[in-house]
């Protein structure tokens, strides 16, 4: 007898423990059924469209970048037309104001005079519309960029000698300083150096020298030969410029010629060119820089981005918007 109460005690904890087990069991599946789980699918197929929509962003972005760089490459030849259309305005009417002076006062003057004078007129009047266009809906305040304001009484000269720029570029340079002087019919006073502080005429070291028809002819004689020592950098002359002939009583142009720069900071000649060239009460610097970019490197094809010809263009741009100058790029050295 004492065997089988043992035996149907060990059944009855086996059916015990199986109750458990079923139980268990049945909660887990009762709690599946009434929390539905998330499907997968849904999850991927969010990922998907984020995805799509992140590349449909970025194809928009590269879109209205492209469209920024064709307008600014747009407006920047816009504005380089503008200011040789305005240098050309400024060389004819000098002329015109020339032969007018010259014209024979008799009415059997010659014909030969009149005909020129005429065909200057016209010319400077087609000029003249041109310029309309090109200005017609440009704000007045970034007119300066495109021309040279020519309300200075002194004209500086500081001229990159350096090798790149005789050996490639001379000819161009001596034109553009006849042009230069042809937009300022009368000057008081007239300077010029190289990019290292070099005068020209070092009689006249530290001084202006009186502004004439006869010195202006000398100064583009001399400078078709002109051979002075320099390195590749405008921050000696402008600086020796700036402190030798500074005046707050003076209105002076700085005119800087070159094509390179081979100096690492653009920012530390900013700062000492600030400290230099003083501002007067209306915030204006006394001493305007104006530049003028002669494109060497074209000839040697090296239009590297990190180059001294692009660190040359980023210091006179800069330079000329600091004060109250103007930055031109020429398209040829020839």
């Amino acid at each position: 007898m004492s065997r089988r109460r043992v035996r149907r005690g060990s059944e009855d904890a086996s059916l015990s423990f199986l109750d458990i087990i079923c139980c268990g069991f049945g909660a887990i599946v009762l709690l599946l059924v009434i929390v539905k789980p998330s499907q997968p699918v849904v999850l991927e197929e969010s990922v998907i469209q984020d995805k799509g929509q992140v590349r449909s962003l970025q194809e928009r972005l590269f879109e209205i970048r492209g469209k920024v760089k064709y307008l600014e490459t747009d407006l920047n030849a816009k504005q380089e037309q503008l200011g040789v259309d305005q240098r050309r305005v400024a060389i004819l009417r000098s002329e015109f104001d020339l032969l007018n002076s010259r014209k024979p006062s008799a009415d059997d003057a010659g014909s030969e005079d009149t005909t020129s004078a005429e065909d200057l007129q016209i010319a400077l009047q087609t000029l003249s519309l041109e310029m309309k266009r090109l200005l017609k809906g440009r704000k007045s305040n970034n007119e300066y960029i495109a021309g040279v304001p020519v309300d200075s009484e002194y004209i500086i000269f500081v001229i990159d000698s350096s090798g790149s720029m005789t050996g490639n570029a001379w000819g161009k340079v001596v034109a553009e300083v006849r042009n230069t002087l042809a937009i300022y019919p009368k000057i008081k006073g007239i300077q010029v150096m190289n990019n290292e502080g070099i005068y020209m005429f070092p009689s006249f070291r530290g001084r202006f020298m009186p502004d004439s028809p006869r010195r202006r002819q000398q100064i583009v004689q001399k400078l078709a030969s002109w051979s002075a020592f320099s390195t590749s950098s405008p921050v000696g002359g402008i600086t020796n410029a700036i402190r030798q002939h500074y005046d707050k009583n003076k209105k002076i142009s700085l005119y800087v010629l070159g094509d390179d720069y081979t100096g690492r900071s653009v920012r530390r000649v900013l700062n000492i060119v600030q400290e230099l060239n003083k501002r007067n009460r209306k915030g204006d610097t006394l001493v305007r820089i104006h530049s003028v970019g002669f494109p060497v490197h074209l000839l040697n094809r090296d239009p590297g981005m990190n180059s001294s010809y692009m660190r040359f263009a980023t210091l006179m741009r800069e330079l000329a918007e600091q004060n109250n100058g103007t930055f031109i790029g020429l398209n040829d050295v020839r």
